[in-house]
């Protein structure tokens, strides 16, 4: 039995608003040999029943993730069942652009030293407005050992690969890995690209290929906190697990940046939801 390329997955939760546009904008991609597969993780709303008219397009798999374990539960879920030789994880309210996926196999296929590749990203609110334009790869814009992206991102104190939709990955690299890292909930997906980027090497997509849904839930002056408390968590584990990698003044650089990230991104976060009003 043959296997597709690339596998995008979508772990859907209440998403009934936008899971279509999402799915729209992965079915539409040209030139790659995809399967999408979508659990929804027992939405109280429509999630399933939009899902459900895409059902004639014989490349989409909806499957159905029992309630609790939060977001990595219904992540581990979908992407156990990936066959493809890539993997991409789009959150089921954003959406991908045009040649994204295309594009990102064939820089993975052709840098076979590669694991990961990211591009920027475009962040927009819930009516499609583009906040924030052209988003990420901030320090790691070259082609370069997954070990350096890793201790720039952690000197950085913020995440340039960007949200999963920006990223594209071998499957047998997070397989590697044991699939996506718990430990730091906020950073599910940045703290699973520096594992998987530790046993290979980063090249970057300079293109703008997804948009983020930025929720109203993102303005909390409370989740910004436990977003800086759990960088802190992160680089300290990578540390402690990779000293060679991240060092103790690479530790002490990211987390005053990434205090200070969290203080500019409240800051940034009340201007935006005045824009809003």
């Amino acid at each position: 039995m043959s296997h597709p390329t690339l596998s995008v997955v979508v772990p859907a939760y209440n998403n009934g608003r936008f899971v279509g546009a999402t799915i729209e904008s992965i079915l539409s991609q040209t030139g790659v040999d995809l399967e999408l597969i979508v659990a929804d993780h027992t939405s109280p709303d429509d999630t399933r029943a939009v899902i459900e008219t895409y059902l004639d397009d014989d490349r989409l798999t909806l499957l159905d993730t029992p309630a609790g374990g939060g977001a990595p539960a219904n992540w581990q879920r979908v992407t156990a069942e990936a066959t493809g030789e890539y993997v991409k994880l789009v959150c089921g309210d954003d959406v991908l652009r045009p040649g994204v996926l295309a594009r990102q196999v064939e820089l993975l296929a052709a840098n076979p030293g590669a694991v990961l590749t990211a591009c920027r990203r475009d962040v927009i609110d819930a009516s499609g407005r583009t906040l924030l334009a052209g988003r990420g790869l901030q320090g790691i814009d070259r082609p370069m050992e997954g070990s350096e992206a890793v201790r720039r991102s952690v000197r950085a104190g913020v995440n340039p690969f960007g949200e999963p939709a920006s990223v594209t990955m071998r499957r047998d690299a997070l397989e590697e890995v044991g699939g996506w890292f718990p430990d730091f909930p906020y950073l599910i997906d940045q703290g699973t690209y520096s594992r998987v980027l530790l046993t290979g090497g980063f090249v970057p997509d300079p293109e703008v290929g997804a948009t983020f849904r930025m929720s109203t839930e993102q303005w909390s002056v409370a989740l910004t906190r436990e977003q800086s408390r759990q960088a802190a968590g992160l680089h300290q584990w990578l540390h402690d697990h990779h000293p060679d990698v991240v060092s103790r003044a690479d530790l002490r650089i990211g987390n005053a940046r990434a205090a200070l990230a969290a203080r500019m991104r409240r800051a940034a976060y009340a201007v935006l939801k005045r824009r809003m009003r």
